[in-house]
């Protein structure tokens, strides 16, 4: 349950313009919202909420991670040292093994790692969503979930094989409709579903329309991997004869609620469409650079003006990461450039972030707003000497620094402790699952390398 807290003595990021700024003042929380932010405490009004001392902390937007894949943890210390499609030979056969209380495992311990990191929104697009929606719900995190939807038959394209089939494509249409009357706007609104194509190069024309039209009918956000390895572009070429950003324009699939992930592929001509049609970009810098430097089209993407907020994608739920990883590469994109500066990588995890999912209650600290918060230790050593605290928190932040992370009002994390999960539990359940998924995987047959894993 969310509490009426007074968070004073510390320093908070508030925002002028698109600026953030440091400010001194007293926070108080009632009903899951901030209702004041005052430079001075005088009289009784607030005598009956929880101080609490944040002397030496700095209180920050909570971090929002707008492209995750949390059962897909059970990559993690494999997939990065192995060559070949890991898209269709790895991570596609890995969601389908996992047992429905596996996945509900690895996704709690996602939402741990999560938490410890200051993240308070999670965006989960991935496949039989329902089994693990209710564990990482019960985690407290704000949540964006999907369905991620195909009608060429996934399971068969890492052995080669394209193969479209509308019974397989109506089974994810299914999960969708059912995902969204059972979470889409429960918990107080805490939880919401999107709309989510996988593809181009495994959404047909009639996928692509279904989906359009679900999202219209509910008011829903939609997202996508556009672009992002190599087999897909070569499969849309072949297929519609077109790069996949314009096979998406020429189905109507593009526009500004549209967070579109990766663009690896992408040629400054598909980056002209894309900004003209206000489709954002979802970089996963981190993950995506596992084998060297993510090669977007960047200084396009930044010189045309997209909007562009961030995510972890696979194998971890760590946003400073990723926030490190994009300052080095956007800057990259210029020739050992300062821009963009930290501010603005700031801001891809908070208020850009908030901004892709048309939600104006997060994101930013403010009288009204939602009270998703994560609290830094500015007496770490990895934040001194201080001259910046955003400076340094995207150059060197790590999860080690952060206290606490509060959602809509409820800790989730206090003074560096969980407390809405057992993380040992967490810890070793994950552990299990995993452990049992790789088990199925080599003996499934899979003609793909396995990992060379650590002797028990």
């Amino acid at each position: 349950m969310s509490g009426r807290y007074l968070l004073h003595g510390g320093l908070h990021v508030a925002h002028e313009g698109r600026a953030p700024v440091l400010r001194g003042g007293a926070i108080a929380i009632e009903g899951g919202r901030i209702i004041a932010i005052r430079d001075t405490l005088e009289g009784t009004e607030f005598e009956e909420f929880e101080a609490i001392d944040m002397t030496g902390r700095l209180i920050s937007p909570g971090f929002i991670n707008s492209h995750t894949h949390a059962v897909l943890l059970a990559l993690r210390g494999t997939v990065e040292d192995i060559e070949g499609n890991l898209v269709y030979q790895y991570m596609v056969p890995a969601s389908y093994l996992l047992e429905p209380q596996e996945r509900a495992a690895i996704a709690r311990l996602a939402c741990a790692e999560a938490i410890r990191c200051g993240t308070t929104t999670m965006v989960d697009p991935l496949r039989h969503v329902a089994d693990y929606a209710p564990a990482m719900i019960d985690t407290g995190m704000r949540l964006w979930l999907a369905e991620s939807c195909a009608d060429a038959v996934t399971t068969e394209v890492g052995s080669g094989t394209y193969r479209f089939d509308r019974e397989f494509g109506e089974a994810f249409l299914g999960r969708t409709r059912d995902l969204i009357e059972r979470f889409h706007g429960t918990e107080d609104d805490r939880v919401r579903v999107m709309i989510a194509a996988h593809a181009p190069d495994n959404c047909s024309p009639w996928m692509l329309g279904q989906l359009a039209t679900l999202a219209r009918k509910h008011d829903l956000r939609r997202t996508i991997h556009l672009s992002q390895i190599i087999s897909e572009k070569q499969q849309v070429e072949a297929l519609h004869g077109c790069t996949s950003t314009e096979y998406l324009s020429q189905n109507d699939f593009l526009g500004d609620d549209l967070l579109a992930v990766h663009w690896t592929f992408c040629s400054e001509s598909d980056v002209e469409t894309l900004a003209r049609t206000g489709t954002r970009l979802v970089h996963s810098p981190a993950s995506m650079s596992a084998k060297g430097p993510h090669p977007l089209p960047m200084k396009a993407i930044l010189d045309a003006g997209v909007r562009i907020s961030v995510g972890t994608d696979n194998m971890t739920e760590d946003m400073f990461q990723s926030m490190k990883s994009a300052l080095m590469l956007h800057r990259g994109a210029y020739g050992r450039s300062v821009t963009p500066g930290p501010g603005d990588v700031f801001n891809y995890a908070t208020l850009n972030g908030a901004e892709a999912l048309a939600h104006d209650g997060i994101g930013s600290i403010a009288v009204g707003k939602c009270a998703d918060l994560a609290v830094i230790d500015l007496q770490t050593p990895v934040m001194a000497p201080r001259l910046s605290a955003i400076s340094n928190l995207v150059h060197y932040g790590h999860p080690g620094i952060v206290t606490d992370t509060m959602v809509a009002g409820r800790f989730l994390m206090r003074d560096r402790q969980l407390v809405t999960m057992d993380e040992g539990a967490a810890v070793a359940e994950g552990q299990a699952a995993t452990d049992a998924m790789w088990e199925r995987f080599a003996q499934s047959g899979a003609s793909v390398p396995m990992p060379v894993r650590d002797p028990v």
